[in-house]
């Protein structure tokens, strides 16, 4: 990487492309650790905390926060893989394994919400990658995060597959006592075996459903992103029968589920991992996703006919104001395909 070698005192020194954004001071150092085998975590001084979406993006908020770059939940689906590409970086393998951490987000964010111009918009955490992926545990960030959005009277949501959000649940209930607070946990698969070769990184099924638990205890209405739904591998009645089962009784307040949406690099790698795992569902998968980076319509139709009538059965159909993105616009449909069993 042409950027390895840039210290503290390099004159202008940044990342590839966050250089160009003029968002990141200089590279502190980069970092390996026995406890993350394989891992490289680069700490960057950022000079911004808060990004503001593009006008017209169709997202129900404005402002975002990502204290990381690079995630090691490794999902094989994730979509935020083309960013690492800014950094000189690929994709697939160093997405999962060399990870940006702004080690000082936390004040510069302090800094931004103390302005005269800031308006107190809601801001979004976990729409990129997730805060709370391992690397939390080491860097610490979100406390300092979660007191900077609360002191300044700045509504917040999070998003997560991470249960290390239990270690900041006195924080969040506090914060929620000065500002709004939403809280949404990711799990899409129950299947062990499947959630060990889609997300290799991520925490197990079962602790997510504990931190959803333990969130509905303290108080917060809990939403479930029960996506992406692969097709072929996550689809299948039994699986969504459980898999919202289980959310509900863990005491969750509602859910939404879509269709996984591939584009750019994480297309052609979700699709070499398929290949390799699920030889026999190429074809499928050109069918459903031979135009571009949404699945054809009319599979889209088909499932939510099949997630409707289960988020309605298991009292999960009731969120209002999301604080997590609709699925993606679909592409209109020029042929059909066999549905699904």
């Amino acid at each position: 990487m042409r950027w390895q070698t840039q210290t503290l005192d390099a004159e202008d020194g940044a990342l590839p492309g966050l250089t160009r954004a003029g968002l990141v001071r200089s590279v502190l150092r980069s970092v390996r650790t026995p406890e993350f085998d394989g891992v490289t975590f680069h700490e960057v001084l950022c000079k911004s905390a808060l990004n503001k979406m593009p006008e017209g993006s169709g997202l129900p908020f404005r402002w975002t926060i990502n204290p990381m770059r690079g995630c090691t939940h490794a999902c094989r689906y994730c979509f935020a893989r083309g960013s690492h590409e800014y950094l000189d970086l690929d994709a697939g393998r160093d997405f999962d394994a060399e990870i940006v951490v702004k080690t000082n987000v936390a004040a510069v964010l302090r800094r931004e919400l103390g302005r005269r111009s800031w308006r107190r918009e809601a801001v979004a955490l976990g729409t990129n990658t997730d805060p709370y992926q391992r690397a939390e545990g080491r860097y610490r960030l979100m406390p300092g995060i979660i007191g900077a959005l609360a002191e300044s009277g700045t509504p917040f949501s999070i998003l997560t597959k991470g249960p290390l959000l239990r270690r900041d649940l006195p924080l969040l209930t506090e914060a929620a006592r000065r500002v709004e607070v939403s809280v949404a946990v990711s799990i899409a698969i129950l299947d062990s075996e499947l959630h060990r070769s889609l997300e290799p990184g991520t925490p197990a099924p079962r602790a997510r459903l504990d931190l959803v638990r333990a969130l509905a205890e303290a108080g917060f209405a809990v939403h479930v992103m029960a996506a992406p739904i692969i097709p072929c591998l996550t689809d299948g009645r039994a699986h969504l029968d459980a898999l919202f089962a289980a959310i509900a009784e863990a005491g969750a307040h509602s859910a939404m589920a879509f269709p996984m949406h591939l584009r750019g690099p994480t297309k052609t790698w979700f699709l070499s991992w398929l290949a390799a795992e699920h030889p026999a569902l190429m074809r499928r998968y050109r069918q459903l996703y031979g135009r571009g980076a949404n699945v054809a319509p009319v599979y889209a139709s088909w499932l939510r006919e099949r997630v409707d009538p289960l988020l309605d059965e298991y009292g999960l159909r009731r969120v209002q104001d999301r604080t997590v993105p609709d699925p993606p616009a679909l592409a209109p449909a020029d042929h059909q395909l066999p549905l699904f069993t």
